[in-house]
């Protein structure tokens, strides 16, 4: 049974926002870790995340080694974290409560189904996850008509509310993960797509993932993107041009947009704290820090977009951090070293400021920058201050895959100003 509040306490050791599979983890591990007061904060009627609409698997195998729907999995990790903070006291998961303000000191606004009220917690792990990016950002012309919508809107209508979407033929715009997501929940309530749409020439998944629209014989066209889409009341079809500058219609009664995440960061961009310009994210240290320490960030909130079982893990990750932090092992790491990228072939890296302790590396956060391009590139990525090179890698990338690079020790490198981060090729 969940244990949940309807109304947060005034004050707690840790508060996560949100209850996605990073902000359960977080939780999770804090009370593992004998942290006393652990308060999630989720906005919805039930906690999960974005896992919690989808009906098909697989989840779990790295956190449980089973294999679970999405639903069936984040009911088990609810179930976690509820069950510990029912045997140690001091936690509660609080469903239908928003933060609607982030302020200095841990000091969060609320809005709860009882009013608003204020919470004051030592330290905030912020984990919101992310969103798709709809029609309305992808400049699509045409007018609106019924049968448009994300992959998010399809799985909650088809596994939460238990309703038929309206129509029965659509078009997939995408190919990452949740756009072959998006063929196995059409498949649940018996629609078949008629094709997905790649602007490049080969899908943005992992190699492999094409065989689930092989098998579900669902084509994609390659080097294709969506122009118009055709119809008043509903949809009755789309114009797609091709990279030869070929425009032809494909028949079809509904489009599926999917993929282009981006992290739900409103609450972030009207805070104090320091945010990322060209991805929204907040800006973050080895551990996870936020520009003000006593805020942390976790999961997709720092890097879109990732499995449900990487969020997990980073959840837990972080849950260590801020452990340790509670605990005064971070309070020594005051000064900051930014790492800047002029490179427009880069879409965003984490994290983006080192922390250096003045009495040497005592606690161990990330070791390696995580990084994604905007474009397939062949190059190499180096890490360096002035002209001293700090750490270089050849990489062969595509978009949305994670690249990684190791980050120096830099306590005994007399680093003076901000570290460049570079990508040639």
């Amino acid at each position: 049974m969940m244990h949940s509040l309807n109304k947060p306490p005034q004050q707690c050791d840790v508060a996560i926002i949100g209850g996605g599979p990073s902000g359960l983890a977080a939780a999770t591990e804090l009370k593992k870790l004998g942290v006393e007061s652990v308060i999630v904060l989720e906005r919805e009627s039930e906690a999960g995340g974005i896992p919690r609409h989808c009906g098909h698997s697989p989840f779990g195998i790295r956190e449980f080694k089973r294999i679970y729907s999405g639903k069936k999995y984040t009911s088990e990790l609810v179930k976690q974290a509820s069950e510990l903070m029912l045997k140690s006291g001091g936690g509660a998961i609080c469903l239908n409560t928003t933060v609607t303000a982030i302020r200095k000191g841990g000091l969060l606004e609320l809005s709860t189904p009882e009013g608003v009220q204020n919470l004051k917690a030592r330290k905030v792990i912020v984990c919101t996850g992310i969103r798709e990016t709809p029609r309305a950002t992808r400049l699509v012309s045409g007018q609106r008509p019924m049968g448009i919508m994300t992959t998010g809107a399809l799985q909650s209508m088809i596994y939460l509310k238990n309703k038929k979407p309206p129509f029965k033929r659509p078009v997939i715009i995408g190919t990452e993960l949740v756009s072959f997501s998006a063929i196995m929940s059409c498949r649940h309530a018996g629609i078949r797509p008629v094709a997905m749409l790649e602007e490049n020439s080969r899908i943005s998944a992992k190699s492999g993932t094409q065989l689930i629209a092989k098998g579900t014989r669902v084509p994609v066209l390659y080097n294709t993107r969506l122009q118009t889409i055709l119809g008043k009341q509903k949809v009755e079809g789309v114009e797609i041009l091709t990279d030869t500058d070929e425009c032809r219609t494909l028949d079809c009664d509904g489009v599926i947009f999917t993929g282009k995440f981006v992290a739900e960061s409103s609450l972030m961009r009207v805070s104090h704290l320091e945010i990322d310009r060209a991805t929204g994210n907040p800006l973050i240290d080895q551990f996870g820090r936020c520009t003000d320490p006593d805020y942390f960030a976790t999961g997709n909130m720092t890097h879109p977009v990732e499995t449900a079982g990487y969020c997990w893990s980073d959840g837990k990750q972080v849950a260590q951090q801020v452990f340790a932090s509670l605990n005064g092992l971070l309070d020594g790491y005051n000064q900051y070293i930014k790492i800047i990228s002029k490179q427009k072939k880069i879409k965003y890296f984490v994290p983006q400021m080192l922390a250096i302790s003045n009495n040497g590396p005592t606690q161990k956060g990330m070791d390696k920058l995580q990084l994604r391009v905007k474009k397939a590139v062949k190059g190499r990525l180096s890490l360096s201050s002035d002209d001293k090179m700090l750490a270089h890698k050849v990489i062969n990338a595509l978009p949305e895959r994670r690249i990684v690079l190791a980050i120096p020790e830099l306590e005994n490198l007399n680093i003076d100003g901000d570290l460049r981060l570079n990508l040639e090729g």
